[in-house]
């Protein structure tokens, strides 16, 4: 249905598909304010009358060819890969506030790493061998797929029969790219290629290279009494080697360099605001333009109307294509008008319902809250809340977020009440924050802690959450002081 595909897009994916259906719709058009007005009553009263017109003349056209299927939205909505979104230029007036709001890149690295392959000597089968190594790598940037599943790739998809030592001379070529440390295998390799990489050879960095090289087991696992032990050295050049370490990146996938980036920001769908302690919302709609049914496409539909003559083939072609968008523009028109009046109902029931959140900032006032809370609340199926939910930002005067992290499951203090998991997950990250990194609290006297502040969590659910927060475990906690 074309209102959930319209209600699933965030804003700039939206604004792409209202030009983007002016472009391929010509009885759909942009309008001023003032042509907005003018339209009102037509949109009211011709539109109506015009359709039930062409309804009344439909048993004509019907005697004639077919309609041509190629013409139907639908089927420019079905084939359509939905484009990258959320990706817009910060432009701003000097009157605006001022919010920070998260950077992403607009080049994949997979694409930055082909750039540098078109600039490489090879043959082109080793090109096609290399291009199938960097598409197969993962977002981190990790080539996770075996030697012989690649090898069954380029046979099956590239009738290429490549032996294992032409595949690996191609990952050793990727992996010599930028950023580096891209193409490796696993986390060893990849810090491994990075500290490789290093020109200035320090005895902290060859320290470090021996320990990934050698000792990666016991680095990995904190046992770093073992190491000083077994390389015979001081805590002090230890420490150092560990800092060289820190520097490396464990996801080259996200490092593109600054010179292949493009400074843009998130974009957010909705906007809720503070007004001496109201809380008001609004849609990102700045960018998004009126959309009105042409108004020569209707007049050529009543001209053919009032002709009395019977309409030659070609005309009756005409008229059908002619139909066909004027009926296609008014499916948009509505569709719009109906994502518009859901996301905004859908949104303030959310803010409603985080009130206390919204107007604070504390996340520890966030309530329980699941798709079904709010599918009660608007009357409308879980299903269409996730839509809304799953892929839209909202803009607070405390940041920008994605809409889906508002939801949590519930959980009983010890006095009895509800409250969200969001807010134990929060208390949890803060006391791990401030602790002592020389000896962190293991997951037993993290237990101990939420209990001692209200709340009775069973250990593995600590587990559980640091593992959801991408905190690791208490040893692999450590620093060296």
């Amino acid at each position: 249905m074309l209102v959930l595909r319209l209600l699933q897009e965030p804003v700039l994916s939206f604004e792409q598909r209202i030009k983007q259906e002016i472009e391929e719709n010509p009885a759909l058009d942009e309008s001023t304010d003032q042509e907005i007005e003018q339209d009102e009553y037509s949109d009211e009263h011709n539109l109506e009358s015009i359709a039930s017109d062409e309804d009344e003349f439909q048993d004509e056209l019907s005697d004639g060819p077919e309609l041509n299927n190629e013409f139907s939205i639908e089927d420019y909505l079905e084939d359509e890969e939905i484009p990258a979104y959320r990706l817009v230029p910060s432009y701003s007036s000097p009157d605006e506030e001022k919010r920070e709001h998260p950077v992403i890149s607009t080049i994949s690295f997979q694409d930055f790493l082909l750039a540098q392959l078109g600039l490489s000597r090879f043959t082109d089968r080793e090109f096609i061998v290399a291009s199938t190594i960097i598409g197969n790598l993962d977002e981190s940037g990790y080539l996770r797929r075996e030697q012989a599943a690649l090898i069954d790739d380029l046979a099956f998809n590239q009738n290429i029969s490549a032996s294992p030592d032409e595949v690996e001379k191609m990952v050793l070529l990727v992996q010599s790219f930028d950023p580096p440390g891209i193409g490796a295998r696993d986390l060893r390799e990849c810090l491994l290629i990075q500290l490789n990489r290093i020109p200035d050879r320090t005895p902290a960095v060859e320290l470090a290279t021996l320990i990934m090289r050698d000792h990666f087991g016991e680095f990995s696992k904190r046992r770093f009494d073992k190491l000083i032990a077994r390389l015979k050295i001081s805590e002090a050049e230890l420490k150092e080697a560990i800092q060289e370490i820190q520097k490396l990146s464990p996801k080259p996938g996200g490092n593109i360099p600054e010179t292949a980036r493009l400074e843009e920001y998130i974009i957010p769908d909705f906007i809720v605001t503070n007004v001496d302690g109201e809380l008001e919302l609004t849609l990102n709609n700045r960018n998004t333009p009126e959309l009105i049914v042409n108004r020569q496409y209707q007049d050529m539909i009543q001209a053919f109307i009032r002709k009395k003559t019977k309409a030659t083939s070609s005309e009756k072609e005409a008229i059908s294509f002619i139909k066909q968008k004027l009926d296609s523009a008014r499916g948009f028109i509505d569709a719009i008008k109906q994502r518009q009046e859901t996301l905004f109902k859908t949104m303030t029931a959310i803010m409603e319902y985080q009130k206390k959140y919204f107007l604070t900032g504390d996340e520890t006032k966030l309530r329980p809250m699941i798709l079904k809370d709010i599918a009660e609340i608007v009357n409308l199926d879980i299903s269409t809340i996730s839509r809304v939910a799953n892929s839209k930002y909202v803009q607070t005067p405390f940041g920008t977020f994605l809409l889906k992290t508002f939801f949590s499951e519930s959980m009983q203090n010890v006095k009895g009440e509800e409250v969200s998991t969001r807010e134990i997950k929060k208390i949890l990250q803060d006391i791990i924050e401030e602790e002592d990194k020389s000896a962190p609290f293991t997951d037993d006297q993290l237990v101990d802690m939420l209990k001692g502040k209200g709340y009775n969590i069973a250990r593995r659910t600590i587990s559980k959450y640091r593992k959801q927060l991408n905190i690791p475990s208490a040893r692999l906690r450590v620093e060296l002081q």
